[in-house]
């Protein structure tokens, strides 16, 4: 499951990878202003991302980076954008292996 939210007020596109993470041990940026991945145990937990209309791109570079699913992002983003100061979940399913 994702958790999107898109705070206007604050101009600021939020991820949650888990549910309930509550703490995190850090964060590492993926440049060096707009993009945030936080960790817990060593694990990405959550990406920020600031001013999203303008820097959805290192999306793709934080999924790249970290180990992530970059469509998931993506696709978490749009239906956050598209769905201002709410709560959007997503459930992201893994591809079937091809045989």
């Amino acid at each position: 499951m994702m958790r999107a939210e898109y705070d206007t007020e604050a101009n600021a596109l939020s991820i949650d990878l888990v549910e309930d993470a509550g703490r995190i041990d850090g964060h590492e940026t993926v440049d060096d202003t707009y993009c945030h991945v936080a960790f817990l145990d060593d694990r990405p937990v959550s990406v920020e991302l600031l001013n999203p209309a303008d820097h959805l791109p290192l999306l793709a570079e934080a999924a790249e980076r970290f180990g992530l699913d970059g469509e998931a992002l993506a696709s978490a983003a749009r239906a956050a954008l598209a769905a201002p100061d709410r709560a959007v979940v997503l459930s992201v399913l893994a591809r079937p292996a091809v045989a």
